[in-house]
């Protein structure tokens, strides 16, 4: 089951807040909402948002528990981009971007058999012996 959540018209340059996704996708949710509560960035706030109402969708909509969804993906779309002018030189003007974005969260549920996964430990010594 996957459960989608949207935040649109958001204003914040999508270059920015794609940084802030690409952390939390694979992630479990608790995991990605303790990433994106310490990230001093105004992108973590706006995804914290859009990540806490799929979580609330998937609770309350489709009756799964939170500790077993995971984030499949959060991406950041472009949105409508607002267009300012600001005067320059010799009565010219120079042009001014505000770009907007759009944030499109997917949450799934994790499979049965991956609770939690096994680290490997390979020592530095058997990889000079090959």
């Amino acid at each position: 089951m996957e459960v989608k959540s949207t935040t649109k018209y958001v204003r914040l340059s999508p270059k920015k807040a794609r940084d802030v996704a690409r952390e939390i996708q694979g992630l479990p949710v608790s995991s990605a909402l303790d990433i994106l509560t310490f990230t001093p960035k105004k992108a973590a706030f706006h995804i914290n948002k859009t990540l806490k109402t799929a979580i609330a969708d998937a609770e309350n909509n489709f009756s799964l528990s939170a500790e077993s969804l995971i984030v499949k993906e959060a991406v950041i779309g472009c949105g409508p981009v607002l267009k300012r002018f600001s005067p320059r030189a010799k009565g010219s003007a120079g042009g001014i971007l505000k770009r907007t974005s759009h944030i499109f969260i997917t949450l799934t549920e994790a499979p049965e058999g991956e609770g939690k996964k096994k680290k490997v430990n390979v020592s530095p010594k058997a990889s000079k012996d090959a």
